[in-house]
């Protein structure tokens, strides 16, 4: 294949006039070099950064503790040492972007850090925070994070008026979008006034997609008629695409058009949250379905890395045929009893919530690593007890867990593929392989929610550990016997029961933990019992075959050879 036939969408979707951005950060993409690889090889130009984020890489190895312990040692206080590790990693980050910065004269080559989001309500507190983060950080291509509430829209004025780029968060219903872009333009007035270079101040509204449909969804299960489940899956996109008409609009009024004669730049939307949440729905679809010239789409890993393989888009924006379509839908939402506005309300209080409970997190992390308990006295405690195998914690076990189910869940997969193509006589394997794959994104999409990182060598340990289950006797050496089927399907079925196992674990967790979303597990939860059904039935027609003994299934569910 010449390099002119290879398919790159990311490359294509970044021609159409796309900005790609990641949405995560860590020390470890930024000492490894992966972000490096990541903007050299995924045309990646941007990070967004959040609490969670941030929570996550904390989390992960000991390339803070150093820090911290040169923090402690200085006598810094726990949120003095959460501000230095926050805004250390920024500025890393902003110099790794700093020539796309450059080159693209400000539009790309952003970082984004997050004001706390406790402060959130207060619009004065947001304000001096949001100035402190711009002046530590000190790297003209950060991106300051303001929540979308109605006092984030006094704090987002006031900080566009001191020449502050913006990055506006958790915005969900076109009525606050609105309101955002009517923030930012009363700032740039204010800082024209005041004479700053508006050509120097950078702003992108970030419009939140696949929350809107994880929730509209579940309210649309719950009515349950033929007409409110018709409509599932379509809120999210529709609305993104009202956003962007709104946009469109705003940029065409007078107060704008005299902004953009002195030199300001449009606030571009941001789709954000387009991690898809149902394994039931194609997996670039927040990006294919928003692939529109002048926005930026900041994705989680896995969904960059999907996009990479398969993603495709039609590159056009929406015809005045999909805005009919979309005003449709959502009043047929409102003729099957969804209250979208309440929807949309309920969401940013959830998002503030998540983010407010993640910043607890960490800062509960860093005041425990800064506790005396931890510094040099405590060091040889630490050190004892490392050595005999310190307990983790009960967010290192979740990882541990979940990093190790998809690990099976990707054996699982190669597995299901090969015994479809050997059994071609199985038509429902071919299925049970495709179901097997969606089900495997939904381990990623869980562990996104948690802010728990991949461990991807223990991925690809499940992939050979697959390749090494080809090797089971099975009374031939090079060439499949029938004894071959039978083993497959039991290691499917062995696989499927603790699937199974793992979403009620989850379950069971998601009463006390708002990340996880208990219709989605209860559907997986369901899907694994009429898989493991099929597994079964599968399994005992195969040993029949291998063994030359016809069999039937026993009304008790258990099995009777004929005689």
């Amino acid at each position: 294949m010449t390099p002119s036939t290879v398919s790159d969408p990311l490359a294509d979707l970044s021609a159409a006039g796309v900005s790609i951005w990641l949405d995560d950060l860590s020390r470890e993409l930024l000492a490894d070099g992966e972000l490096g690889k990541l903007i050299a090889g995924r045309h990646v130009v941007g990070v967004t950064t959040n609490p969670t984020i941030f929570a996550s890489a904390l989390s992960r190895g000991d390339r803070y503790t150093e820090q911290l312990r040169s923090l402690r040692a200085q006598g810094a206080s726990a949120d003095d040492a959460l501000l230095a590790l926050t805004t250390d990693d920024v500025r890393a980050a902003c110099r790794v972007f700093a020539p796309i910065h450059e080159r693209t004269n400000g539009l790309d080559g952003r970082v984004s850090i997050e004001v706390d989001p406790r402060l959130a309500k207060d619009a004065d507190a947001t304000v001096e925070q949001a100035v402190k983060l711009w002046e530590e950080v000190g790297e003209p291509n950060l991106f300051v994070k303001i929540p979308a509430t109605r006092e984030g829209l006094t704090a987002i004025t006031e900080v566009v008026a001191r020449g502050i780029s913006v990055n506006v968060t958790l915005i969900f219903s076109l009525d606050r979008y609105r309101a955002v872009m009517d923030a930012h333009a009363a700032g740039l007035e204010r800082a024209l006034r005041a004479g700053h270079d508006l050509a120097a101040i950078h702003s992108v509204a970030s419009f939140f997609v696949s929350r809107v449909d994880a929730e509209v969804d579940r309210r649309l299960d719950v009515i349950a008629t033929p007409e409110a489940l018709a409509l599932k899956g379509r809120a999210a996109v529709a609305n993104a695409r009202l956003a962007y008409q709104a946009y469109e609009m705003a940029a065409m009024e007078p107060l704008r058009q005299r902004l953009a004669e002195a030199g300001a730049r449009p606030q571009r939307p941001l789709w954000a949250s387009t991690g898809v949440k149902n394994p039931d729905y194609p997996d670039t679809m927040y990006v294919s379905e928003l692939a529109m010239a002048g926005t930026v789409n900041t994705m989680p890993g896995s969904t960059l890395a999907a996009f990479a393989d398969h993603g495709t888009s039609s590159l056009h924006p929406p015809t005045a045929e999909d805005h009919a379509a979309t005003l449709e839908h959502f009043a047929a939402l409102e003729r099957v009893g969804v209250d979208f506005a309440d929807v949309t309300d309920g969401l940013e209080r959830e998002g503030l919530a998540k983010f407010e409970k993640s910043w607890a997190e960490l800062s509960a992390t860093v005041s425990r690593e800064m506790s005396p308990e931890s510094g040099a006295e405590g060091d040889a405690d630490r050190a004892s007890a490392e050595a005999a195998g310190r307990a983790p914690s009960g967010a290192e076990l979740l990882a541990i867990y979940l990093n190790d189910h998809l690990a099976g869940a990707t054996g699982g997969v190669q597995l299901a593929r090969r015994a479809a193509r050997a059994q071609r006589g199985e038509p429902e394997l071919a299925e049970l392989a495709r179901q097997l794959e969606q089900d495997r994104q939904s381990p990623l999409r869980i562990m996104e929610d948690l802010a728990i990182s991949t461990d991807r060598p223990k991925v690809a340990l499940g992939r050979l550990a697959e390749k090494a289950g080809r090797l089971k006797p099975n009374g031939r050496l090079f060439s499949r016997s029938p004894v071959s089927d039978v083993l497959e399907l039991e290691s499917l079925l062995i696989g499927v029961t603790a699937k199974a196992a793992c979403w009620r674990t989850l379950r069971a967790l998601a009463e006390t933990d708002e990340r996880l979303h208990a219709d989605h597990l209860d559907f997986l939860s369901e899907r694994a019992d009429s898989q493991t059904a099929l597994l079964e039935q599968l399994r005992v027609a195969a040993a029949a075959r291998a063994v030359g003994h016809p069999v039937q299934s026993a009304t008790d569910g258990s099995v009777v050879r004929r005689r």
